[in-house]
């Protein structure tokens, strides 16, 4: 019986132990029971004690008020995606790129199981969660705060009060996640499509209580901003467990390639009984200081990698293969299937890339294939079983004319594409994506709105959103003088937005949010004029990408003329990458500056510098400001060249500018 402030606050820290037992480390330390009737007990407490209730309480995750829509929240540093590799040749080929690049190869490696769920930012301030967000583009997520907090194995304070961002996995226990789609079902609502998907939907809820009904774990993988000390990745995590985290169900140290891959084994065997999905090991390494050596590309750090388990199989029929066309007009096979189950999830449909593979494979409707799923990637047919044919298989012929359009069908060989720019199929789904939040954000335009633009005659094409009246729009369902006059003025504020908001609008295959600054950086609004070949130089983009611009701009160069003409795009800060007397540079910084280090960092990254965080004989330049510490000593003896931060400016070409 809980009588005084004193009873309520053990009862609280009591009700805490238990909920670490329980969800952290799965050891209950009471039974259900014990543990319900005391909570209740707080919870009557604190109805009656509104204002001295303990904002830390495990009562307090039961969720507030639904929220309307998700903030934007930017995370204080990049969460970057990891590259992956599927074997242990592409195993021995990333260590020994990584090895090249830190000229040694005595290093060593952290590694954790890759959980297959929905990434989360924690910001934790003065010892308290201050925000939650998810991953969203690696720079901005949204913000689930109220969602995290319900979640038991986030702990609400830890004991630490640096400014510090600690991220994870959010996961679904399998069964968990069966018994939500079996309740899904009963009600009529379509079912999750893999735990995935499941962790990513509860986490995403507006309502938080309903985030709070489902049994979700929180596993932490790294730390972003943060202001501790650790060389090591591994007892930087081995800390971070200590302050009331899950620990992942295996992690090591290995030395090289033998080692990792004796683990790799060890993980897949366990995999099967574990409760949540695991669909591969995370392999980083694990000196701290070595990361900015090795630096990113594009997308990926280049000191961390997935490698993925191999993929399930299972054995189903072909029913039908239908062509699909995308955004870009490419028409793909799709193969329709006996619905088969592979690790939870029904599989009814696998891609077959193009029908140069489906002649190669020998594929024919009705027969019997292999179909694999490996973690989130669309299912895929890998081997025919001509010995299960019974001789009314049907051969699979090319369309010579689109679905959707019925125009006639450009066959390139590998690649079979319509040509027809008002085809429905690629008209609506490439506005669509132009207006989208990827793309020049414009609201009031969603699927629904452009679908319906389309069929009243009013947008054939991108070009003729800009052509739009508001008497037009007050002609169609739903819209009245607000709603036109809105998306009128939507359409038109889009003029002057960012150069690379401009490329990313237009959905070129391959060339995403990074590589569309980056082609801005060095190009400028005249990157389409440029020769291709000329992309080649810019880091981290490949044959494949060249190849993706140079066709796109082929083939739309006037379009992409007219749409600059009207949208007007920015030019990047400096009109596109200069030669930099930086380029090539690893710089470190130190001392307090006029900028905060995250900018800065940017700043000489676009100005080809590599940025380190740590101090070695490979340094080119010290940049130091105000209190600059015992790097500067440190620099001079290694003889690296020092400079205060005026000079930083002066070669940044940003003059007296940053002088305030």
């Amino acid at each position: 019986m809980i009588r005084d402030d004193t009873d309520y606050r053990r009862a609280v820290e009591k009700l805490k132990r238990w909920a670490y037992a329980y969800y952290v480390l799965d050891n209950p330390e009471v039974p259900d029971e014990v543990y319900d009737r005391l909570y209740h007990q707080v919870l009557q407490w604190e109805r009656d004690h509104p204002d001295r209730v303990d904002p830390t309480s495990p009562t307090q995750r039961i969720g507030g008020e639904p929220a309307r829509e998700f903030k934007k929240v930017r995370h204080l540093t990049k969460m970057w995606s990891m590259e992956d590799v599927f074997n242990s040749v592409e195993m021995e080929e990333w260590l020994e790129r990584v090895f090249k690049l830190a000229g040694r190869r005595d290093l060593l490696f952290y590694l954790e199981p890759k959980f297959d769920g929905a990434s989360l930012n924690l910001i934790y301030e003065g010892g308290t969660l201050k925000s939650a967000a998810t991953r969203g583009d690696g720079e901005v997520g949204e913000d689930v705060t109220q969602n995290a907090r319900t979640i038991p194995s986030i702990p609400l304070e830890i004991g630490y009060t640096g400014l510090i961002e600690i991220r994870g996995e959010v996961v679904i226990p399998i069964e968990e996640f069966r018994k939500l789609n079996e309740e899904r079902g009963e009600r009529g609502e379509s079912p999750f499509a893999n735990p995935r998907n499941a962790a990513a939907g509860s986490l995403r809820q507006l309502d938080p209580r309903v985030t709070a009904r489902r049994k979700l774990y929180f596993y932490p993988w790294g730390v972003g901003y943060n202001t501790l000390n650790y060389t090591s990745l591994y007892r930087l995590m081995e800390w971070i467990y200590t302050l009331g985290f899950r620990r992942p169900f295996k992690r090591a140290l290995c030395k090289g390639f033998r080692e990792i891959e004796e683990l790799y084994n060890l993980f897949r065997k366990e995999r099967e009984n574990l409760p949540v999905m695991v669909d591969g090991m995370v392999v980083k390494v694990d000196e701290i200081p070595l990361h900015d050596l090795l630096g990113y590309t594009v997308k990926y750090p280049r000191w961390m990698v997935a490698y993925k388990f191999p993929a399930v199989e299972k054995m189903t029929r072909v029913l039908d293969i239908l062509p699909q066309v995308g955004r870009t007009g490419v028409v793909t096979p799709v193969a329709l299937l006996e619905p088969v189950e592979i690790e939870g999830v029904t599989v009814e449909r696998a891609t077959l890339h193009n029908y140069r593979e489906i002649e190669r494979k020998d594929l024919r409707i009705g027969d019997m294939v292999i179909v694999i799923r490996a973690g989130d990637v669309i299912p895929e047919i890998t081997k025919v079983l001509k010995e299960f044919r019974r001789g009314d298989e049907r051969p699979v012929e090319p369309p010579t004319h689109c679905p959707v359009c019925h125009q006639p069908l450009l066959d390139e060989g590998i690649l079979i594409k319509c040509q027809n720019l008002s085809c429905p199929a690629r008209v609506v789904n490439s506005i669509r994506y132009f207006a989208s939040k990827e793309g020049l954000d414009i609201p009031g335009l969603g699927e629904a709105t452009v679908q319906l633009l389309y069929e009243k005659g009013l947008v054939r094409d991108i070009l003729d959103l800009f052509s739009l009246r508001e008497e037009d729009l007050l002609e169609l369902p739903g819209f009245k003088e607000k709603r036109a006059r809105n998306l009128i003025e939507g359409i038109r504020q889009v003029r002057g937005r960012e150069c690379w908001r401009f490329i990313n609008a237009l959905g070129i295959e391959h060339i995403g949010e990074v590589a569309s600054k980056k082609l801005c950086d060095r190009f400028g609004i005249s990157w389409y004029r440029v020769d291709p070949q000329e992309f080649l130089e810019i880091e981290g983009f490949g044959p494949e990408m060249v190849n993706s611009l140079k066709e796109f701009i082929q083939v739309n160069r006037e379009k992409i003329e007219k749409l600059a003409e009207i949208v007007k795009p920015s030019e990047p800060e400096g009109g596109g990458e200069r030669e930099s007397p930086l380029k090539g540079k690893v710089v470190v910084l130190t001392g307090k500056m006029r900028l905060p280090r995250s900018a800065i960092k940017e700043l000489l990254e676009r100005a080809g510098a590599r940025v380190s965080s740590s101090l070695s004989s490979r340094t080119d330049i010290l940049f130091y400001g105000e209190e600059p510490g015992s790097k500067l000593e440190r620099a001079k003896k290694l003889g690296v060249e020092t400079l205060p931060e005026r000079e930083l400016w002066r070669l940044l070409g940003e003059g007296e500018s940053r002088e305030t």
